[in-house]
Parts: structure tokens; C-alpha cells; sequence
């Protein structure tokens, strides 16, 4: 990811801190810390206390919440995986039976157990209920890339070739091994990607048959690159339109080039479509996005976030239209599964209290069609070390009393998963509907109504950073 990007994250962090909530109180607003007396028409009644609730809360947990029995990757050598192999998934199949997108979060990139429990909750996903399309949040044009070649290179390479380096560890692996196995299958799974930010240079140009356009379009991805992480406004404006010219320059060569993409990527049968969107993305990027970037740096030296927080909404906004552009042109009559960060995905971000970026992101940009046939499905962590986007550990906060964690981890299992889509409020689990305290990254604390914003939540007890592959 690139040096600015780091930058900004770090950035956040360092500012979250100005930005957290203050006195949230850590039980439902409703019951009253004090005892009163309630009366009615056949009998005095004593309000509960505040921890009488959350015994409540916690008790109502442990009745309805489900626990995985692993979260480990199944082992898949082009053969069915059995089906009891996925037991303790079968809860999630009435819960998804008309779902066509599952989104599947994280509270953080670094968190080794994140990425297997991902991992094989594809793989059940995958084979057992049709799920064919796995869409990241990284390139378009990297992973079609990656997807092109998947069965002519290594999966290591294929992962490394796909993703963002967050996910570049021993425990996202298995991923990739399962998806390069399946394209020989009559199942295979299918990787895209609906990123619209640079993540270095997503094709060589050698398809063009044309040395000196690849060279510049070549030059012209470096400089796209190098004056993303400047603050050379002016400078910029002035190359922009130069830049803008190699781009098109390119697209246009793609309606004449068609056997030769396909030769290139012959495991990605939508390469024509495919590249003429990812370079129409260059476009808008170098028209608007880097001017943005740019001003971004500039300002974040100042402590004012505000064009950071437009990148945001602008990046946001671009990775919406390109998923539902693949969900309704690619992959017309597909099921799609989402790798996301937490923020992206929830359905209203913009409401969550002490967020590094309280702005209407992805998942809140939804049209309402996809949201009712979509589930986003959280993941949070109670305690152990999680690593920030440059690989540095840091610590999981304990969980603050009445916390979304506090209460997930009341039973004692070390993978729980609670569906809130699905729920009247009663007595017993009125905590989803008011606003929670939790952690995001392990250390930021934020407060949201957690059936506002997750059709589920499956929360891992202990955690790790993970192992790095460079």
C-alpha cells in the first residue's frame, strides 16, 4: 500500500483520539442506574439495576448465540470437501438462502485468526451454497489480473498479484491454494476485484503490441503514483492532462486488441470488459482522485482531516458503482461474497460515534435492493495483539463493560457468531438496538447500534498478528 496511504492510516489513529465519544454510558440509557419503583394496575415492580441488565443481556447471549467449531481452513485437493466437515455452518444457510451478497468485515486488517476464519467461511460458502464471485477490497485491475493467470502461477504469486500487502500472510494463503484448485472444478471460484485506488501497476502493456505506449502508459502508472503521495498541487494540474491522454490512449487500443487480452488473461473470460473499466477508473483517478489525494496531504500536515475524509467518500462511492458494475454487467446471475474492512461494509457509518471517518462510505451507499438481499457479517475480537497497515503489533484493548465484546465473549467459546437480523427487541437482547460501545482496530472505541449497522457479528476471543509473506 502506498507510503501516503500509511501515512493517513497512522494519521487516524493519532486523531481518533480527539474524535472518540465521551461518557457513553456503558448500559442500556433505559434502566436507570438508581433503583425507583414503577407501579401499574396489579403490582409494584422494581426496575433492574444495571448489571441486573447486562446478567440479562449476557444470559440471552449464551442462550442464541452459536459457536464455530473451528476456524481453520478445510483442506480441499479438487475433491469435494465432506459435507460434516461444515456442521457448525449450517445455521447460516436459513439465513442466507436469499441473500445474493455476503459481506464479510473486519474490525482490522491485522489478525491472523480474521483471515482464516474468512477463509473458511468462502470455502463453505463456495461449494455449499453457490457462492461463485469472491470481490476484494483491492484493485479491479490487480485482481483481474491475478484471476487471468490464476492456473499459470503459484497461488503465493496469485495472492501477491490480487491483494492489497495487508493480506499478504501465511494465513491468507490457503485462500488462494483453495481458489487456483477449484478453477479446474465445474465450480470455480471467481476473484475480482472493485478497488478503484492504485496498487501498483495492474497490467505490463504487452498486449498492445506497441513498445512505445506500453512504455509511456508504464511511465505514466509511476507518475500517477509518485504525485499521489506529493503536495505539489500546482505541479500536478499541470501533467494531468498529459497523463490523462496515455490513458485513453490505451482504452482506446482495447475494441482491436481483443485476442490478444484474451491470450494474456485466458482465465478471465470478461478481460475486455474488465480492462476497459479498470483504465476508465485511471481516468477518473488521475481527473479528480489525485488532485484530492494531493490536497489531502497537504492538509493532514495541518491536522485537518477534512479532504482525507473526501478521499474517503470519493473511494467509497467509486467501489460501490464498481460492485454492483460487476454484479449486474460481469456477473449478471452470480452470488457474490465481499472481503471488506468492517467501515466499508456497515450500513450506516456515518452514524457511528468516535469513527476515524464518520462519513457515508460503501455500505451505507447501497440502494436499499441490495442492502435487503445482502448480509454483513462483522468480526470483532476480545483480547491478544492485532498489527496495524504497516505490520506493527499492537494490543486488543480489554473490552469495556456492557461492550459489544463484553457481551459476545460472556460465552466462554472462543468463535461466537450471533445473527441480529433476524430478532424482535425483548427483554433479553434490547442491547442491539441501542447504541454499544466496541472496538475498532482493537484500540478505537466507538459507540453504534450494532442491528443498524451488522446483520451478524462473529466475534473471536483470542487474536493474533499475523505471519507477514513479502
Amino acid at each position: 500500500m502506498r507510503k501516503a496511504r500509511k501515512h493517513k492510516v497512522l494519521l487516524s489513529f493519532a486523531l481518533a483520539s480527539l474524535m472518540t465519544v465521551s461518557g457513553v454510558v456503558n448500559v442500556s440509557a433505559a434502566v436507570p442506574v438508581n433503583e425507583q419503583i414503577i407501579k401499574n394496575d396489579s403490582a409494584v415492580k422494581q426496575a433492574r439495576t444495571s448489571n441486573e441488565t447486562l446478567l440479562d443481556w449476557k444470559k440471552w447471549a449464551n442462550d442464541h448465540a452459536y459457536s464455530l467449531s473451528s476456524i481453520q481452513p478445510e483442506t480441499f485437493d479438487g475433491q469435494k470437501i465432506p459435507a460434516n466437515k461444515f456442521d457448525d455452518l449450517e445455521m447460516l444457510k436459513p439465513l442466507l438462502h436469499d441473500k445474493r451478497i455476503v459481506f464479510l468485515g473486519e474490525s482490522s486488517h491485522g489478525v491472523a485468526q480474521f483471515n482464516l476464519a474468512k477463509t473458511r467461511l468462502i470455502q463453505f460458502l463456495h461449494q455449499d451454497m453457490g457462492y461463485n464471485v469472491l470481490a476484494f477490497e483491492s484493485g479491479m485491475g490487480n485482481v483481474m489480473n491475478a484471476q487471468g493467470q490464476i492456473d499459470k502461477q503459484a497461488a503465493l504469486q496469485t495472492m501477491k498479484d490480487a491483494i492489497f500487502g495487508v493480506w499478504w500472510t501465511k494465513e491468507t494463503l490457503p485462500l488462494f491454494d483453495y481458489a487456483k484448485s477449484t478453477q479446474a472444478t465445474e465450480q470455480p471460484l471467481v476473484l475480482t476485484g472493485f478497488d478503484i485506488q492504485q496498487q501498483g501497476a495492474f497490467t505490463n502493456g504487452d498486449w498492445l503490441q506497441n513498445p512505445k505506449l506500453a512504455q509511456q502508459f508504464d511511465e505514466a502508472e509511476k507518475q500517477l503514483a509518485e504525485w499521489s503521495s506529493g503536495k505539489d498541487l500546482k505541479g500536478y494540474q499541470k501533467v494531468k492532462a498529459t497523463i490523462i491522454d496515455v490513458y485513453k490512449q490505451v482504452k482506446s487500443q482495447i475494441q482491436f486488441k481483443e485476442k490478444e487480452l484474451q491470450a494474456a488473461y485466458p482465465k478471465e473470460p470478461h478481460i475486455v470488459k474488465l480492462m476497459d473499466r479498470t483504465l476508465a477508473d485511471r481516468i477518473r483517478l488521475a481527473d479528480e482522485y489525485i488532485e484530492l489525494t494531493i490536497q489531502s496531504n497537504i492538509d493532514i500536515e495541518q491536522n485537518n482531516i477534512e479532504s482525507f475524509l473526501q478521499t474517503m467518500e470519493w473511494r467509497d462511492q467509486a467501489m460501490m458503482e464498481n460492485l454492483l458494475w460487476l454484479a449486474e454487467e460481469v456477473y449478471p446471475t452470480e452470488k457474490f461474497i465481499v472481503w471488506a474492512h468492517n467501515d466499508h461494509i456497515r450500513k450506516a457509518q456515518s452514524d457511528v460515534m468516535g469513527s476515524p471517518y464518520p462519513v457515508k462510505l460503501m455500505g451505507e451507499r447501497l440502494p436499499d435492493i441490495y442492502k435487503k438481499y445482502s448480509y454483513v457479517l462483522g468480526l470483532y475480537m476480545t483480547s491478544g495483539e492485532t498489527a496495524n497497515n504497516m505490520g506493527e503489533p499492537m494490543p486488543v484493548l480489554p473490552p469495556v463493560k456492557g461492550s459489544i465484546e463484553d457481551i459476545l465473549s460472556s460465552t466462554n467459546k472462543p468463535y461466537t457468531f450471533i445473527d441480529l437480523r433476524n430478532r424482535q427487541n425483548e427483554r433479553g437482547n434490547s442491547w442491539m438496538f441501542e447504541p454499544r460501545l466496541s472496538y475498532s482496530w482493537g484500540m478505537i472505541q466507538e459507540s453504534l447500534v450494532p442491528r443498524d449497522q451488522y446483520d451478524g457479528i462473529l466475534l473471536i476471543d483470542q487474536v493474533n498478528k499475523p505471519t507477514y509473506i513479502k
